[in-house]
């Protein structure tokens, strides 16, 4: 009884859609006339159409990308956090959250206006004299998406990491430092791998949502930086073919769902060795 709320809020808000989406998928649309005998037409055409596979695998590429990258730049600034600063840890996790606070289209919007023909890296370098027109390879390709996403999900990386290192017993570094370990050594036989579920958190927690973006893609993406939720959102909205955006959509979800847990499943084999 008393999970009972909860339990109706969650079926109503994470399965009730899901299941109108597979519900969907195994039916047929025509203009406007929707065929609900089921058929497994529109899963057909998601896995035998070569554009829908090769936007699937480029997707899985960007987000792998920003996943590396979120992942690398956010250790060093959780590391700094949880072993350096010695007082007011609180105040610098605010610190380093306050940019998030705002709309993440807003975030979005500013990283299109930095990396713009005329936007701030163009005309700093140019009134420095370092060019003399305007890069044109900043914006609109896979690199501007894997920069504004990196950005943007960097606090789903610092967050986990610090907790994970926040937990590491002080002494087992110590008893390393005394059999004669130094800092290296010390952190890639202890500090590294005792914090490997933190990083492995902040992975999923990275890689699962970038996979199925669709507004930085279409801002700052192009013609090149195209993702599957792209697709989909189109399916869905310019081409009304809601059969087919849901097929794509639970291809889409299923596929990094296997993905997401065959990744979890090697790291945590590999945490098991190293321990």
């Amino acid at each position: 009884m008393l999970l009972s709320p909860t339990t109706a809020l969650l079926l109503f808000a994470l399965a009730a859609p899901i299941a109108l989406l597979v519900l969907y998928s195994f039916w047929t649309q025509s203009g406007f006339n929707v065929d609900t005998q089921p058929t497994l037409v529109q899963y057909a055409t998601v896995f035998t159409r070569e554009g829908y596979r090769t936007l699937f695998l480029r997707s899985v590429a960007i987000s792998s990308v920003v996943t590396l990258v979120t992942v690398a730049l956010a250790y060093p600034i959780a590391y700094f956090v949880a072993f350096r600063v010695q007082r007011a840890k609180f105040t610098w996790l605010l610190l380093l959250t306050i940019p998030f606070w705002t709309s993440y289209l807003l975030r979005v919007f500013a990283w299109k206006v930095i990396l713009g023909f005329n936007g701030v890296i163009n005309s700093g370098l140019i009134s420095l004299g370092l060019i003399s027109r305007p890069l044109e390879f900043l914006l609109y390709n896979p690199t501007a998406v894997v920069v504004t996403m990196a950005h943007t999900y960097a606090a789903f990386a610092i967050l986990p990491i610090y907790v994970s290192l926040e937990k590491i017993d002080r002494s087992l570094l110590e008893a390393a430092a005394d059999l004669g370990d130094g800092p290296f050594r010390r952190f890639m036989r202890v500090t590294l791998p005792l914090s490997l579920p933190g990083i492995i958190g902040a992975a999923v927690l990275i890689f699962v949502p970038t996979t199925g973006d669709y507004v930085t893609p279409s801002l700052v993406g192009g013609s090149d930086g195209v993702m599957i939720a792209n697709l989909i959102q189109v399916q869905f909205g310019r081409v009304n073919n809601w059969p087919l955006g849901a097929a794509l959509a639970i291809s889409s979800m299923a596929a990094v769902g296997i993905i997401a847990v065959s990744v979890t499943q090697a790291a945590r084999l590999a945490v098991a060795r190293i321990r």
